[in-house]
């Protein structure tokens, strides 16, 4: 456990699941590491702001990385398919996306927010979770990439130096949403 939340152990496999593509159909974990070396799932929202900002890198990473597959799961509670349908459509995103109507993905791989990168072998042994970079553009002098490293470390056949980052975004159910709603007349 850290910070009181239950993890899933480094080197052991992540449950594999399969769900909506946005785009028809269904797809599963498993399928879309068939024949891979490993894959990066990224737990995301289509009205997370933090999301947004990774449209372009996850637009490029099966181009990047074709030895991986990418796999990105809409998993906030309460989010549409539509709400993800519309979002692919108007950011023009290319990526695999699948959409999570229960959340089981989030709950089962014990995410709270987006987006939250996982890092697998092509046996889904956990090799790397959290946070993309440090939210700083590439540009920036501040910019410090988490996941890139990684994923270079394990194509290398190196140990992953930092196999975890803490992750920061958007929560994947607000507490606002289960707050009891107050009416008031006339005050």
């Amino acid at each position: 456990m850290q910070d009181g939340i239950e993890q899933q152990k480094f080197g052991e496999p992540l449950s594999d699941f399969s769900l909506p593509a946005v785009s028809g159909g269904t797809s599963s974990l498993s399928s879309a590491i068939a024949g891979k070396k490993g894959s990066v799932v990224v737990v995301w929202s289509s009205t997370c702001s933090h999301c947004l900002r990774y449209d372009k890198y996850l637009n490029a990473f099966e181009s990047r990385h074709p030895e991986l597959s990418l796999v990105v799961v809409s998993a906030r509670v309460g989010e549409p398919l539509e709400s993800a349908k519309k979002a692919a459509s108007q950011r023009n995103l290319t990526f695999r996306l699948l959409h999570d109507p229960t959340s089981i993905v989030a709950k089962t791989w014990y995410t709270q927010q987006t987006p939250r990168a996982f890092l697998m072998d092509k046996d889904r042994n956990l090799l790397y979770r959290g946070a993309i970079d440090n939210f700083k553009f590439p540009e920036d002098p501040e910019h410090v990439s988490y996941l890139e490293p990684a994923i270079k470390q394990f194509l290398t056949g190196e140990a992953i130096a930092r196999p975890e980052v803490t992750s920061y975004g958007c929560s994947i159910q607000s507490v606002y949403y289960n707050l009891p709603k107050v009416f008031t007349r006339g005050v």
